[in-house]
């Protein structure tokens, strides 16, 4: 009964990681992608998601709902995962530690991130490109951030080749290393939008 509802508790995180949370990493870094063409593209971009119908709902359900289920049950994973990576170096072993310690990562940075922005915001501070411009004009913040960011996306896309395998996606060793060299392309490519907005805001 306890092996069922972990594998169970697995799927879920699993799925979540990717829909909805996943998507709502995309759509988050395309939209601070904006900051490329300036503080009023961004401005408009981030104002046209605030004015979404039913947002508060929106942000509840299928945004930090999903994500904290991640969050905790992924601390979870986290430290009782078994890494074996001293006896095993494979590529594979060095990845599954990876997405472990990332997560960690992701965990604080993604807390952090939301208490500068989304519960400032809620205490009436305006989230813009001048608040971005602030906060990144730290170094020790900037590092913070790229640190945070390629983390995030780091475990975004390598939970994707895990996601594949634990839903039977991939399930033969061609497709799992070609969907290795897929999710690198994902990571290297998100990583750029991410990093890029970053600097944008610099």
């Amino acid at each position: 009964m306890a092996g069922n509802r972990e594998f169970i508790n697995r799927r879920l995180h699993s799925l979540l990681g990717v829909i909805p949370v996943g998507i709502f990493l995309i759509q988050h870094l395309i939209v601070n992608h904006f900051a490329t063409r300036g503080a009023e593209a961004f401005n408009n971009a981030a104002h046209f998601m605030e004015m979404l119908p039913f947002r508060y709902v929106l942000e509840i359900v299928i945004i930090f709902l999903p994500l904290l289920y991640h969050a905790i049950y992924g601390v979870y994973i986290a430290f009782t995962a078994k890494n074996n990576v001293s006896n095993y170096g494979y590529l594979r072993n060095w990845l599954f530690m990876l997405q472990r310690v990332t997560g960690i990562i992701t965990f604080i940075f993604i807390a952090w991130h939301v208490w500068e922005t989304r519960i400032a915001a809620a205490l009436g501070a305006e989230v813009n490109y001048d608040m971005m411009a602030s906060i990144l004009s730290s170094p020790f913040m900037l590092v913070f951030y790229l640190i945070g960011v390629i983390s995030t996306v780091f475990h975004f896309a390598n939970g994707l080749w895990s996601f594949g395998v634990s839903w039977g996606i991939t399930v033969t060793p061609r497709s799992q290393v070609i969907s290795t060299y897929v999710t690198l392309g994902i990571f290297l490519a998100l990583s750029f939008v991410g990093v890029r907005a970053i600097f944008a805001f610099v």
